[in-house]
């Protein structure tokens, strides 16, 4: 049976999916008709004249040739779901709370729904809403390992990354990082939690707020990367990456880093299940819930957004911090890291999709 794509083509986390998911496509021989929510946008990627050529073709072609007959395939958030280009649209979306609206329910209802999560996956069975678990791939067209050395002495470098938001703990993070570790030289910190949803002003004044007018030589904050090959390079400048999260669709870079053989620092719970384990991460139990409310991104009240996020004990994550260096001394190499490339393929994702269409 035929099909559309409606995807986001853009260089954050949706667009990173959205285009890893089209290249399968391409590599199949498969041409589609293809609908990019917004402008596309391939600046992040490198360049490969072939497939912006068979994109920019079976983008062109949809509105001349797509049949509302044909199902709809689209990623995007549940905001948003209910509008499709087809009568019949699976929706791929990447749920990351635990109490989905009314207006999320009945987005979720109307649509063949599919998550990457098998945690959120239960959230909406507890609304006897069935969905498709399938989880996603490792980017290996944007990310691989680089034997290269970054720096001249015998430091531990952690990196913490994605856009700053409250719901992924960043502050937490990093005031218990340096609470431990700060100024100490065998230790060092690289944030990469710049926010394109913020200005560069509200950038810049999270970071004075996070350091509470203290200095930390072993500390370094990041601006925006706008291209996937300087972010391959700065996952790779790590030792150990931190996911401690307290939701996620999928948790991106913590998945890359972890698959390119970085040590990795990751809370037991939610969608991390599905790919962390106690052989390539050191897992950190969640001690509860809070609100995932921030009053910017996550609004009190709001149609959309609600619920609450797994949260963490201090104590727990520097202990699992200092099981991670332990991990580096022995072996700076995480071997069973390097085995989610093979675990996890973009190939996968798209075969357990279209067995839906």
């Amino acid at each position: 049976m035929e099909y559309c794509l409606e995807v986001p083509i853009n260089p954050v986390s949706f667009g990173q999916v959205s285009t890893s998911l089209l290249r399968e496509v391409r590599s199949r021989g498969l041409d589609p008709c293809i609908f990019p929510i917004n402008q596309p946008d391939l600046s992040s990627q490198k360049k490969d004249e072939d497939f912006e050529k068979w994109l920019t073709k079976n983008i062109i072609k949809a509105p001349k040739q797509h049949s509302r007959n044909n199902k709809a395939i689209k990623l995007w958030h549940l905001n948003g779901g209910m509008g499709s280009q087809s009568k019949e649209q699976i929706l791929f979306t990447f749920y990351e709370l635990d109490s989905p609206t009314e207006s999320e329910i009945n987005i979720a209802r109307n649509n063949t729904l599919v998550t990457s999560s098998k945690y959120s996956q239960e959230i909406f069975k507890s609304y006897d809403i069935q969905s498709k678990y399938v989880p996603l791939g490792f980017d290996s067209f944007n990310f691989k390992k680089l034997d290269k050395t970054y720096f001249d002495d015998d430091r531990v470098t952690f990196n913490l990354c994605g856009k700053f938001e409250h719901r992924k703990h960043h502050a937490k993070v990093i005031r218990a990082w340096l609470k431990k570790f700060g100024n100490n030289k065998k230790y060092y910190l690289q944030c990469s939690i710049y926010n394109t949803f913020m200005s560069q002003e509200e950038n810049q004044r999270v970071v004075h707020e996070l350091l509470q007018g203290e200095s930390f030589f072993n500390v370094n904050f990041v601006g925006f990367m706008n291209s996937n090959e300087v972010y391959n390079d700065f996952l790779n400048s790590a030792n150990i990456i931190i996911g401690m999260s307290g939701g996620e669709g999928w948790g991106l870079p913590e998945f890359q880093s972890t698959a390119i053989g970085k040590h990795s620092v990751i809370l037991n719970a939610h969608v991390y299940k599905d790919w962390a384990n106690d052989e390539n991460s050191v897992l950190v139990s969640p001690s509860g819930k809070v609100d995932s409310h921030d009053g910017k991104f996550f609004i009190k009240g709001a149609d959309y957004n609600q619920g609450q996020i797994f949260t963490w004990e201090e104590d727990a994550f520097i202990s699992g911090c200092e099981e991670a260096i332990k991990r580096v001394e022995s072996n700076p190499l995480n071997e069973n890291g390097l085995k989610l490339q093979e675990d996890f393929t973009y190939s996968n994702t798209l075969d357990k999709i279209l067995e839906l269409v």
